[in-house]
This record gives structure tokens, C-alpha cells and sequence, in this order.
């Protein structure tokens, strides 16, 4: 059901983006750049720039891509950015997403009972390893196989 609005119906949709896309290339036109000057300064192919000012929802490149290319002609035209991709959002309809969602929404899944399991049998395998390897050099107060109790004292090169 519709409400009237120009975006609204598919076909409604389809005009607001064309009309969009009529409307940079004018604002590109009385800039007097060239496509080639757009693309030059965006990196942007030629194909993509005409897309984009041609509004044909075949020729215009998927949403994800879009919003960044937008951002990208608008500083080379001189236009503001985040105005060029509202008057967009506002043509095409913000709140609709351009991929379906892959699965329903809700609480973040805990991680599979088996890795749990795993991730604890190696912090524990690890824990005994070091604390063998403690036990096996005597502890802190031995230093390269000799107790620090066993060491000579410092003397002074040509003391006696």
C-alpha cells in the first residue's frame, strides 16, 4: 500500500532516482567538469559516473558500493557529501535494504560446547607445562642451575 508520496511506489521510487540522478548531472554541468574530470579525480570508471547521473536503477551500482561513490563525486564536483547521500536516501528509501537479511535477528550465540571444552583442556595443558618446568629449575631463586645462596660474592677486580 502506498501513501501518496513520489518515492513511495516502485515506480515512484525508480522516477525519485532518475530525478536524482538528473540533478548531479546538472550540478556537475554548471561546474563545467567533464565525466573524464569526475573520474579522473575519483578513480571512479567512466561507466560508473554515467550510471550514477543516468539514475537508471539497471545502470546504477549496488547500494553498498553507491553510498561510498556518492560521497566520492560529490568532493570532486563540490558538493556536500552527507547532503548528496541524504537527497539519495530520501529518493531510493533509507530504511530498505538492499540485500535480504541472511537469518532472524536476536541474542549473540555462545560459542559450540565443544570449543569451550577444547579451549580449556589447552589453558590447563599449558598451566601444568609451566608449572613443571617451574618445579624442574627449582624456582625463583635459582638462577642457570646454581642457587643464588651459592654464588661467590662480588669482589672488586684486584682485591685479594
Amino acid at each position: 500500500m502506498t501513501d501518496g508520496t513520489p518515492g513511495s511506489s516502485p515506480d515512484g521510487r525508480a522516477e525519485a532516482i532518475r530525478a536524482f540522478g538528473r540533478y548531479l548531472l546538472r550540478e556537475r554541468e554548471l561546474r563545467g567538469l567533464s565525466p573524464e574530470d569526475v573520474a579522473r579525480v575519483t578513480k571512479l570508471a567512466p561507466a560508473v559516473i554515467e550510471g550514477i547521473e543516468s539514475g537508471d536503477p539497471g545502470r546504477v551500482p549496488p547500494r553498498g558500493y553507491l553510498l561510498g561513490y556518492l560521497r566520492s563525486y560529490a568532493g570532486a564536483v563540490g558538493l556536500d557529501a552527507d547532503d548528496v547521500v541524504l537527497r539519495f536516501q530520501e529518493a531510493a528509501g533509507a530504511a530498505e535494504p538492499d540485500v535480504a537479511p541472511v537469518g532472524r535477528p536476536g541474542p549473540a550465540r555462545a560459542p559450540p560446547r565443544r570449543l569451550v571444552i577444547a579451549a580449556v583442556v589447552v589453558a590447563l595443558l599449558v598451566a601444568a607445562a609451566v608449572a613443571v618446568g617451574f618445579r624442574r629449575s627449582g624456582g625463583a631463586g635459582e638462577i642457570r642451575g646454581h642457587k643464588s645462596s651459592d654464588r661467590a660474592p662480588y669482589r672488586a677486580p684486584g682485591a685479594p
